[in-house]
């Protein structure tokens, strides 16, 4: 009998135990999780977007004249100076033009100094019929013949003149079309692609054949997309980054430049380039490397900070130094609800510029100000998924 009682006992203290340990813990596991602390770190208001990178500075040297590609002097990749020899265009036809232009300067000339000598003996017989009409030993009609004459002989000489001018020019332009026939680089830079092929046979009559493209590749231009929801937050001069995907953990910053104001549609969507420049250190960045980009509208750095989910935003409430809210404060003596003043905000954590202090643990379930902080949210646009805080 006693040994049955002291069961019973063990039974009746095994279950209470039980009961107790359900009845507190689960209050005790839910304060736990809803509880966060005040911590310290970065944050950022971004606009993302993605884009590509581009040289800032490049040419596509393309050839002036027709002809075979009988040489190229350089390979992709290879770095050349302004005024290098790339290629080289068979010369004949167009040194055979050159020479048959010389050839006709040639004769112009000779028939130049024959009418010079025609009208030297215009100008004397016209002279001598001058003199000779004073003494009346020849006729009125002779000297007007010797006076035609002397015009005649000019006019030859002019129109002479005028002929070589034109041969002349056209010897210009059959030997511009013979250095054409060398092409040399435009700038200094890099030969990032050859279009054209050894042998092959360029057609410059319609429009001008690129045979290669030469970029400087020290600066480059990063070319984000900005759909146009977000386009109307971004102004020139505000700082931005971007990584890429070899290396995420890089960033490559720099300002805005401008934004280009006729957009790209691309299945529906309305997007808008906005450009800025970074300085290539080492090399790293190639044309076409995909980036993704930021653009920062705010920033704090070490800053208090919770998540936006602890926070309810006062209505109606305004401050010129942030945006007045209350937070659930857990103390010692229990649940406190304290006024903080808020700033830069991320979708996911906002900086607490006043009212806590780092280390204070604050409730994040806020049934009251869920709606105020939805609100808050959906006022932050253009914050991709990839935003957030960088944690110290």
């Amino acid at each position: 009998m006693k040994k049955i009682l002291i069961g019973l006992f063990l039974i009746v203290l095994v279950t209470a135990g039980v009961w107790i340990y359900r009845y507190y813990a689960p209050q005790n596991s839910t304060l736990t999780q809803n509880t966060v602390s005040v911590m310290r770190g970065d944050l950022e208001h971004l606009v993302t977007a993605t884009g590509k990178l581009q040289p800032r500075d490049y040419v596509e040297v393309g050839a002036q004249v027709s002809g075979q590609l009988t040489q190229i002097h350089v390979e992709v990749g290879d770095e050349v100076e302004q005024d290098d020899l790339l290629a080289e265009i068979d010369p004949t036809v167009y040194l055979a033009s050159v020479d048959a232009s010389r050839a006709q300067l040639r004769n112009l000339q000779a028939q130049l100094e024959d009418r010079q000598a025609s009208l030297t003996l215009a100008q004397l017989q016209y002279t001598r019929q001058q003199n000779l009409i004073k003494t009346q030993v020849t006729s009125q009609e002779a000297l007007q013949t010797a006076e035609a004459n002397l015009r005649s002989a000019r006019a030859q000489i002019q129109a002479l003149k005028a002929q070589i001018e034109q041969t002349e020019s056209s010897l210009r332009a059959d030997e511009a079309k013979l250095n054409y026939a060398r092409i040399f680089a435009p700038m200094t830079g890099t030969v990032v692609s050859i279009q054209a092929r050894q042998g092959q046979t360029l057609n410059a009559n319609q429009q001008a054949p690129v045979i290669l493209q030469i970029a400087d590749l020290s600066v480059m231009t990063v070319q984000a997309q900005v759909s146009e929801a977000d386009v109307g937050l971004l102004t020139p001069g505000m700082s931005a980054y971007f990584t890429t995907l070899g290396d995420p953990q890089k960033r490559w910053y720099g300002e805005l430049r401008r934004i280009e104001p006729t957009p790209v549609i691309e299945s529906n969507v309305v997007l808008y380039n906005a450009l800025f420049d970074v300085p290539n250190e080492g090399g790293r960045l190639l044309p076409q490397m995909t980036a993704q980009v930021f653009f920062i509208r705010a920033q704090a750095e070490d800053a208090l900070m919770l998540p936006l989910s602890a926070v309810s935003f006062i209505p109606g409430s305004t401050h010129p130094q942030g945006r007045p809210a209350r937070v659930r404060v857990l103390t010692e003596q229990g649940e406190e609800v304290r006024e903080i003043l808020t700033g830069v905000s991320n979708r996911v954590q906002i900086q607490v510029k006043e009212g806590l202090q780092e280390g204070d643990k604050v409730l994040l379930s806020n049934p009251a100000g869920s709606a105020n902080r939805t609100a808050a949210s959906a006022g932050a646009p253009g914050v991709g998924p990839m935003s957030g805080p960088r944690m110290r």
